[in-house]
């Protein structure tokens, strides 16, 4: 999936071997959706070269999830925003969610690059400031749920705006939280992909709660977003 993905588990005598269930899952996810794969299913279903009938059910899960967050976040989260057909938005937490399930610890925290799934705590995690890669702009006490930030800091431009095709301006990160990392992680795609409007859209969101930080380093959190200053 381009990323690293690392278990933290408290449990001093924790066998690292029971872990090897969840990387087999995530490499089996790696295999069915990288875009970089040129024999992945999705490569394939873009290229024409495989039809969505005889794919796997979980790439037409996937799918199909993804086709329903299109119409709930009226178009910014779409599977298709850069032309190619790219469902990382949700697979990355789609697949952590699932990793974790097979991780038989109470207290975990599984890291795939930089999106949380958190079992037990609770677990301090530290939001990454957009401008400033040593510093923090946030700081959550999480027990069990998810986190999930989207930003252009490290990867460059790389989410779009599906209804217009370019990238968002206005925005320079968006941190979701909730109980699910997929669904996180896509709200969090789709409010960075909204840029200065974002903030309003997380407002009405059930269940999930987000920090948004505008250019010029305007700080918008939703109300049930529990993060605080660094230090406090």
């Amino acid at each position: 999936m381009g990323m690293p993905v690392t278990a933290h588990v408290r449990d001093a005598d924790y066998d690292p071997a029971a872990l090897d269930p969840a990387f087999a899952w995530l490499e089996h996810v790696d295999a069915l959706f990288s875009t970089y794969r040129p024999a992945s299913e999705i490569r394939r279903l873009d290229a024409g070269t495989l039809d969505l009938s005889d794919a796997d059910p979980l790439v037409r899960e996937v799918l199909a999830r993804c086709e329903e967050l299109r119409r709930a976040t009226r178009g910014a989260f779409d599977a298709r925003a850069g032309g190619a057909l790219d469902p990382s938005g949700y697979v990355k937490g789609w697949a952590l969610e699932r990793a974790a399930a097979l991780v038989d610890a109470r207290e975990l925290c599984l890291d795939g690059g930089g999106d949380l799934v958190v079992r037990g705590g609770p677990w301090r995690v530290g939001i990454r400031h957009p401008l400033q890669r040593d510093r923090l702009c946030s700081v959550l006490d999480v027990t069990g749920g998810a986190v999930a930030t989207s930003a252009a800091y490290e990867r460059g431009e790389h989410i779009l705006d599906p209804r217009t095709g370019r990238p968002p301006a206005g925005v320079l990160s968006v941190t979701v939280t909730g109980p699910d990392l997929a669904v996180a992680d896509a709200y969090a795609t789709a409010a960075f992909a909204m840029g200065a409007g974002g903030p309003a859209w997380t407002a009405r969101l059930d269940d999930y709660a987000a920090m948004t930080v505008l250019d010029g380093g305007r700080v918008l959190s939703t109300r049930r977003f529990a993060g605080r200053p660094p230090g406090a």
